[in-house]
């Protein structure tokens, strides 16, 4: 099933945004993470989030959030939104790349 066959039958997309910490940043990046979360879960089409931290501690990706949202323009609007109004200032150094994906296969 295409990603535009899942959004039109009403399912939702994944959020999976990989998140490349600055040693010595793991905790502000996780207080980063949070008020993101907080803004984003007041929006249209917010379902849910989790953040994930590695435990292998060279790991290239310490942390990894997965996120569930409505639709795939629901998350683009709500970004936009975060980026433009909220303040929420990324921690210096800090790399991270969300990407939306759609399950075509489960067990």
């Amino acid at each position: 099933m295409s990603a535009a066959s899942a959004q039109a039958e009403g399912g939702h997309v994944t959020l999976i945004n990989v998140f490349e910490v600055p040693e010595g940043a793991l905790q502000a990046t996780i207080d980063f993470w949070k008020l993101a979360r907080d803004f984003l879960q007041t929006q249209p089409g917010y379902v849910s989030t989790a953040l994930h931290q590695s435990i292998a501690p060279d790991a290239k990706f310490m942390l990894v959030n997965v996120a569930i949202w409505e639709s795939a323009e629901a998350y683009k609007t709500a970004s936009a939104k975060m980026m433009k109004t909220a303040g929420i200032a990324p921690v210096d150094g800090l790399k991270f790349t969300p990407s939306l994906y759609t399950v075509i296969e489960t067990d």
